[in-house]
């Protein structure tokens, strides 16, 4: 299958290695994985904070980008919730029901990476290897919006070699949601320090989860309190084997 990556700005800018490890895992898998390099931002952050204007020209051009595309993937389940969710709304509300109608056609073919593996390539057992105890953050946007429930606990509990470590209130928000973190930094640091005691408690090495930036949130606050757990995002674990590990 020819699958197109969208690679998703946090990954671009800052964590260059989860866009590397979707390619690696879909590849061994036997599927031929694509890069637009004329993606840029889907348009999130505008849309989040009220810029629904501002986040037009950023729609068009995701759907334009990914149009040709049979297959759409990204290791973000809140960018795969903006697209799923946002763009057709934002292009409707503009005014525009042709742009609104391609929306919801790019929509219908893109999807978070476990459900990909899942409900479109049909596999729990991806061949993975990580010799760590990992316990597992399942993120608003994919939990809440896109709805994909235990798939990222089934693709980990086939990876060998791994201790896979229940979270007490897994499915409590971290505290980041994008800008909510610096709008309301107190609230933010306060649902922070309950997410970092939890995984704490659990004794995993590492916490993972579908989205980048929950896991720079999460991350920076587990290295702040030097605790020694770092965070993996699920796409490095799923990528992992033993020759490499």
């Amino acid at each position: 299958m020819k699958i197109a990556l969208f690679v998703t700005c946090l990954a671009d800018a800052l964590y260059p290695q989860v866009g590397r490890a979707t390619v690696t895992l879909l590849e061994r898998l036997g599927h031929e994985v694509v890069f637009p390099a004329a993606q840029t931002c889907c348009g999130q952050m505008h849309v989040n904070t009220g810029y629904q204007r501002e986040a037009l020209p950023l729609v068009r051009h995701h759907v334009e980008t990914f149009e040709d595309f049979d297959v759409v993937v990204a290791p973000s389940g809140s960018c795969v919730g903006s697209v799923r969710h946002q763009h057709a709304m934002v292009a409707r509300r503009a005014g525009d029901q042709a742009l609104a109608e391609r929306a919801e056609a790019v929509a219908t073919r893109t999807y978070e990476l476990s459900e990909l593996l899942i409900d479109v390539l049909g596999v729990e057992d991806v061949g993975a290897y990580y010799a760590h105890r990992v316990t597992y953050h399942p993120t608003c946007h994919s939990l809440r919006m896109l709805r994909v429930d235990d798939k990222p606990l089934r693709l980990l509990r086939h990876v060998r070699g791994m201790t896979l470590l229940e979270l007490p209130e897994a499915d409590q928000c971290c505290g980041f949601g994008g800008t909510f973190a610096m709008k309301n930094p107190d609230t933010s640091t306060a649902m922070l320090a309950d997410k970092m005691k939890n995984v704490i408690t659990t004794g995993a090495e590492v916490a993972t989860a579908g989205d980048a930036s929950c896991l720079m949130h999460i991350g920076g606050g587990l290295s702040r309190l030097r605790t020694g757990t770092r965070t993996v995002h699920l796409a490095e674990i799923l990528a992992g084997t033993e020759s490499v590990a």
